[in-house]
């Protein structure tokens, strides 16, 4: 063969393989043959999780999207730190809030009692994240399986990817943007503040400021459980009217300058999102049906698929 002939066959593979990873999709009946009761023995985990603390609904939805935002979805947020990798559980965003990692180490072992090696821990975080919406009144949806997780961990790109409580709007679209997601992608998003609830340090410069912005009956309601000094770990409902249910009332008390974080209340503020708050406070379809879609894409960012990864027995730790 010349050696025209094998550049040929060399450029031909190059691109027959780059194809094949472009087209490695995550599948909803992934486990169908290798572990088919895998979603039923997850939500079994999840159900008795959240049926002794409701609030773990919005833990487990918080741990997807932590995990999804740095590296992708690959469940590199559960490692541990050990001597070579540095954890993602130490970040400033995940330092102290980010919960839940033993729900997921739970239904993890219950899996690996029927289907030893086969179910990823990327994947139990994606189920376990639309089982939490749906037991506490949220939408459910198809998730998408066969992910694989990774070996290391990005303690940097935590930092640095995940948006924050004090994020401008701009901020808030871009960082988004960079993950595949749309400015309504990420609205709907936000609607899981619907349930759960944030430390006081960060909102009191909010609760305090007089600002335009903030209900001032709402600020006085809130400074009682949050002073302007100390007790910066005392935890605040973010929605004070359904706090245990996942539904369209944060957009409510968004439209009524009652968004106890800033960079919710940045949703509507006069800017290009006011129009998409406005349409999901008025139609709890609209937000149930564009949070489902946003979930699915954001469980699509990145994830290892095919021979890349591993399949984690703990989730803690590589094999």
């Amino acid at each position: 063969m010349t050696s025209s002939n094998n550049s040929f066959v060399a450029i031909f593979s190059l691109l027959l393989l780059s194809t094949m990873q472009c087209h490695a999709q995550l599948s909803s009946t992934f486990y169908d043959r290798t572990c088919p009761n895998a979603l039923t023995t997850i939500r079994t985990s999840i159900r008795q999780a959240i049926s002794r603390e409701r609030r773990m609904a919005a833990s487990l939805i918080r741990l997807h999207f932590h995990d999804c935002f740095v590296q992708g979805c690959d469940a590199s947020l559960l490692l541990d730190e050990t001597p070579t990798i540095v954890s993602e559980k130490t970040a400033l965003p995940n330092l102290g809030s980010v919960r839940g990692f033993g729900i997921i180490e739970d239904a993890k072992r219950e899996v690996e009692k029927t289907c030893p090696g086969i179910v990823s821990c990327a994947d139990i975080l994606a189920v376990a994240a639309r089982d939490a919406s749906t037991l506490v009144g949220g939408p459910s949806w198809t998730v998408k399986l066969g992910r694989r997780d990774s070996t290391t961990a990005s303690h940097t790109l935590a930092e640095t990817d995940l948006p924050g409580p004090f994020d401008p709007l701009s901020r808030l679209i871009s960082g988004f943007a960079n993950k595949g997601l749309s400015t309504r992608d990420m609205v709907a998003l936000s609607g899981s503040h619907s349930i759960g609830q944030a430390q006081c340090f960060l909102f009191r410069d909010r609760i305090y400021s007089n600002g335009t912005d903030i209900d001032a009956g709402f600020a006085s309601t809130r400074r009682r459980q949050c002073p302007q000094e100390d007790q910066n770990g005392n935890l605040a409902p973010l929605d004070l009217v359904t706090p245990n249910q996942l539904d369209n009332n944060h957009f409510k008390n968004l439209r009524q300058r009652k968004g106890l974080l800033q960079s919710d209340q940045v949703l509507m503020s006069g800017g290009s999102t006011d129009d998409i708050v406005l349409e999901y406070s008025n139609s709890p379809r609209a937000f149930a049906s564009d949070f489902a879609a946003a979930m699915i894409k954001m469980g699509d960012i990145s994830p290892l698929t095919g021979q890349n990864g591993i399949i984690r027995t703990v989730c803690g730790a590589i094999n």
